[in-house]
């Protein structure tokens, strides 16, 4: 028998958790509830959920907080929930490591095919077989490996949530190509993605703070279209 997915609700709110909580066990995922950020870090090692639904507005520890000190030592896929609405909220959430975000009230059946998508494109390191495929480009000082999901840039590791790496392989192994910002959120997050091109854009923005410009290849801007992974020389 398969073993059910582990969802984490952390919200404050027991009766938005409770809900969330009865349309995820209907769809055979195992959930615990969190009404803390202080709670919800020490019992994620415990429970080791597959994905968090993670409420910003927390008592004590709020969600911003909670993303950090998950996303310091784990990749797993973090959804966060608001009841804010501001482009900054949104992109500050993002930039901290969230795979999505929505916004309260939001309907529960949307955010159950948001955390089916999301679980779904999120991808562990596959079992090592006899003769395993490797998905790995290689760049000048860069190397980049989807199948353990690893980034190695002028010889030390770069940490990058599961997006980040979708998005930088996805580039790289398609040099030269200019993508459009639609065109990624349909590769990387999927047409189930319920978001706009910013979401895009601050992963860009991320991937080039990490990697910067290299002498031989870059993430470059095409103006009014997408981006590229650029090679030069």
């Amino acid at each position: 028998m398969a073993t059910k997915q582990k969802i984490m609700i952390v919200d404050d709110d027991n009766n938005i958790a409770e809900l969330i909580s009865l349309y995820l066990t209907k769809e055979c995922f195992e959930t615990e509830i969190y009404g803390d950020g202080e709670s919800a870090i020490a019992g994620f090692d415990t429970f080791a959920p597959n994905l968090i639904l993670l409420d910003l507005m927390l008592p004590g520890i709020d969600g911003y907080q909670v993303c950090r000190e998950i996303r310091a030592k784990s990749a797993i896929p973090i959804i966060m929930l608001s009841a804010k609405g501001e482009v900054f909220d949104k992109v500050l959430g993002l930039e901290l490591g969230a795979d999505d975000y929505m916004e309260k009230p939001f309907d529960t059946k949307e955010l159950v095919a948001r955390v089916k998508a999301v679980l779904r494109r999120y991808k562990a390191a596959p079992e090592v077989s006899e003769e395993p495929m490797v998905k790995c480009v290689e760049y000048p000082d860069l190397t980049i490996n989807q199948t353990n999901y690893s980034v190695v840039y002028m010889g030390k590791s770069v940490d990058m949530p599961p997006k980040e790496l979708e998005l930088l392989f996805f580039l790289a192994s398609s040099p030269n190509h200019v993508f459009t910002r639609e065109q990624l959120l349909d590769q990387i997050w999927g047409y189930e993605y319920i978001g706009d091109t910013r979401t895009v854009d601050v992963h860009i923005k991320r991937l080039r703070e990490k990697l910067g410009d290299h002498e031989h290849w870059r993430i470059a801007t095409i103006w009014g279209i997408g981006y590229k992974f650029e090679t030069m020389g």
